[in-house]
């Protein structure tokens, strides 16, 4: 079933949310055509295995749609939360980067997901690093957080080459994962932010 058309005259409410260009990307809030991307980056097992909480692909279009909803919702409910990755040259759906504070989370995150054909390119860690950027410009933080499961490899390298450094183990969703800290202060002082 699709939405039904407007009326003519009609429109609905757009929130406004910040849009942040990077060289090649595009981070911003989320809409109704992000959803089929989403649910397609999800529907890959190894990608779903680290972002999806129950590490499962969404089994229905209605799980696809309520992951895409928990991300806007995310928006709806704090003013913040992971923003869309575009690619510029394409107007693509790359991922989904960024601010992540649900309840009972370990910390203020900043979170990544990058849809495997768009992987290998540095596309994480230059919509990570905006992210970040982003989130010290916008929050009084000491630090930011990126939980990672101890089997995700690709999302600890991202970690490293964004400076973050390993600090506690826990339990993320019935896997052991890493609680990676990025400090404002030797973010600010890094030349490569």
């Amino acid at each position: 079933m699709t939405m039904p058309l407007l009326k003519p005259g009609v429109t609905l409410a757009q929130p406004d949310g910040p849009v942040i260009a990077t060289a090649r990307l595009k981070l911003r809030r989320w809409r109704d055509a992000d959803v089929a991307p989403n649910s397609a980056m999800l529907s890959d097992p190894g990608t779903a295995r680290f972002i999806a909480a129950d590490g499962k692909p969404p089994a229905t279009e209605l799980a696809g749609w309520r992951n895409a909803a928990i991300m806007s919702g995310h928006w709806a409910l704090h003013g913040f939360g992971m923003f869309v990755v575009e690619e510029k040259s394409s107007g693509k759906f790359v991922g989904r980067v960024g601010p992540w504070f649900p309840p009972g989370w370990p910390g203020f995150e900043v979170g990544w997901g990058i849809a495997r054909e768009f992987r290998g390119k540095g596309y994480a860690v230059e919509a990570a690093r905006a992210s970040i950027d982003w989130c010290f410009a916008t929050f009084e933080l000491d630090r930011i957080i990126h939980c990672i499961d101890q089997e995700n490899t690709a999302s600890q390298a991202v970690a490293l080459r964004l400076g973050a450094e390993k600090g506690a183990e826990f339990d993320l969703f019935g896997h052991l994962a890493d609680l990676w800290v990025t400090a404002r202060d030797k973010w600010q002082a890094s030349p490569a932010n």
